[in-house]
């Protein structure tokens, strides 16, 4: 148990700067792609960290008794082997290949990422409930159960009453200006948007027809508009593109490389924990060990997908999640295609929470909110940054209301970027170097319309939270906790962005994690495979067919799915696709905690 961890202090760190897994070892195993972050992470957070037999992650000390922890690909015997055969299978190649028409892997080791930041939320879990009374928990992820969670947006749309608002097609941004500079556009407003073609003097039919797939990009993960949107900014230099995103208030983005990235980087951790007033002892232990949030309330503020994802599965750990919601509700309940009249996409990520309606423009309900906090362990939100500080709602306020607090920033740039455009999912691709690094050499350095790091950003922002409620146990003090898409970026680009400032080949070679078409659909190779597979040409056999002659051959291939729908029936995936009360898909937990 943790009676002597919940009262000790961290020494020999500035004031609340003190790391939660301070006086803890840990000791990894398991495949390394899958142990990367974990080691990465759980160093940052203050714990010692070796290598050591293979198999289990064992972590202890401190006045805690060990957790273990055992990661893998997928079951046994599933195919699912690496990072290549787990996006394969989980539809992040289909989702991902949306832009392209085709399925198409990413060339960074997206799952090994998600995977590894869903192993540490769970011996962070781990920890919180020991420090609250509760036995020691062995916790099991799998990168095929990381991909479900990391599609589950898309498989919620799959699995709707109707068809999507957009039909996906392939088509996107960025755009190219007539000097060259590959560029990404954001704004959340159709004037905006429409302002700032109408000053490039683009078509106005274009203007009209391309706003609905520009809008809904976040959700289907392409943006078929219309050519002449693209013929317009290539016949305009990089300069007056500039000024008419000036002028309309919309934001332009230069891609950035890698190696920029990489000369820039400057090794923060991807969040920052800050002690703040003395709050109260340790929690009561609640709930069971598979639910060690049981008992805790968060009060989450979020829009879109970070923060709503990051309550999310603090909901999964136990946790009574409260959403505060404008008047008249979240509008993104009515978001298409919906299952039993609600949005597929928004109970992908809120099912299972409470809500209240709240204007917190209006002094009266502001009043009412801190009333929430008062009883609340957590307080989450994105807002946009200074609007809590404006409406007299930060940290520095909040815990003024509940000493206890952990407060929870998921935002955009944490203030490490001057002149950092708006801090959307899509931008912070284009800023950091992720379009380089998700396409091989060969192919343009274009941003994913798989919402990559509002999804990751959503994991570091659970992941923070849980550090934080560790914190708060072992201190006795509130803590604040601040993550955000930069942090994620850095995460899911640190191996690239290594090689990026070594000069040593920071893009991986033509072809990486190309899936091979078949008469009836695609199959991939796993990496150490895909040399040997792609000599062989499979387009005139099945995909069945395709499958046997390359494992006859002793390769390790797998179907690649590209009907997302048909993932209930998968006998590959090591957990079963569920429907909830409205119909709607529902993907296993990403972890198991026993």
């Amino acid at each position: 148990m943790a009676s002597s961890a919940t009262a000790r202090t961290t020494v020999g760190r500035p004031p609340g700067t003190a790391r939660p897994l301070d006086a803890l070892r840990c000791e990894t195993g398991g495949p390394e792609p899958l142990t990367r972050v974990v080691s990465d992470h759980l160093r940052r957070l203050g714990a010692t960290v070796r290598e050591g037999a293979p198999g289990d992650i064992t972590l202890g000390g401190g006045g805690f008794a060990p957790l273990t922890a055992r990661t893998a690909w997928g079951a046994a015997g599933s195919g699912i082997e690496d990072e290549a055969t787990a996006q394969a299978v989980t539809g992040v190649m289909a989702v991902h290949g949306r832009r392209h028409g085709v399925p198409r892997g990413l060339a960074v080791d997206w799952l090994a990422t998600a995977t590894g930041v869903l192993t540490v939320q769970g011996l962070l879990a781990g920890l919180v409930g020991q420090a609250r009374g509760l036995p020691p928990v062995r916790v099991r992820t799998t990168a095929d159960r990381a991909g479900l969670l990391t599609v589950s947006q898309y498989l919620a749309a799959a699995g709707a009453d109707e068809p999507e608002a957009v039909e996906p097609a392939p088509g996107g941004p960025p755009f190219t200006s007539a000097d060259g500079v590959l560029f990404e556009l954001e704004t959340l407003d159709p004037g905006a948007w429409a302002a700032f073609w109408r000053a490039l003097e683009a078509p106005a039919d274009a203007v009209r027809t391309g706003w609905r797939p520009f809008q809904f990009r976040y959700a289907t993960a392409c943006a078929p508009f219309p050519a002449a949107l693209h013929e317009v900014t290539r016949r305009q230099a990089w300069a007056g593109i500039r000024q008419a995103a000036a002028l309309s208030g919309a934001e332009v983005c230069r891609l950035r490389t890698l190696a920029e990235r990489a000369g820039e980087d400057d090794g923060a951790d991807p969040w920052s924990l800050r002690t703040l007033g003395p709050g109260r002892p340790a929690s009561a232990a609640a709930g069971t060990a598979a639910r060690p949030l049981a008992g805790l309330t968060v009060l989450e503020a979020g829009r879109r997908i970070q923060a709503p994802l990051a309550a999310h599965l603090l909901g999964l750990l136990g946790a009574r999640v409260i959403r505060i919601e404008p008047p008249g509700g979240d509008p993104l309940r009515g978001m298409p295609p919906a299952c039993d009249g609600i949005s597929a996409r928004w109970l992908a990520l809120n099912r299972g929470k409470e809500a209240v309606e709240i204007d917190i423009k209006a002094s009266a309900d502001r009043g009412r909110l801190r009333e929430l906090v008062a009883g609340a362990d957590v307080f989450l939100h994105n807002w946009a940054p200074g609007k809590a500080a404006e409406l007299e709602l930060d940290a520095e306020h909040l815990t003024g209301v509940n000493p206890s607090l952990v407060y929870a920033y998921t935002g955009g740039w944490a203030g490490r970027i001057a002149d950092a455009p708006m801090g959307t999912d899509f931008m912070v691709q284009a800023r950091t170097g992720v379009g380089e690094a998700v396409h091989p050499a060969g192919e343009p350095p274009v941003p994913s319309l798989m919402t990559l790091l509002d999804v990751l950003g959503g994991l570091h922002g659970a992941e923070a939270v849980l550090a934080g409620l560790l914190l708060r146990e072992r201190t006795g003090h509130g803590v604040r906790v601040d993550s955000s898409l930069l942090g994620a970026a850095d995460t899911l680009l640190a191996p690239a962005l290594r090689r990026a400032a070594t000069g040593t080949g920071h893009r991986r070679p033509a072809g990486f994690r190309r899936p091979l078409r078949t008469s009836d659909g695609w199959i991939a190779p796993a990496d150490a495979s895909a040399p040997a597979a792609a000599a062989h040409d499979v387009t005139g056999l099945c995909t069945e067919d395709a499958l046997d002659r390359l494992r006859g051959r002793g390769l390790t291939v797998t179907a690649v799915t590209t009907d997302l729908s048909a993932l209930h029936h998968d006998p590959r995936l090591s957990g079963p696709i569920g429907r909830d009360a409205h119909g709607a898909p529902v993907v296993p937990d990403p972890w198991s905690l026993a």
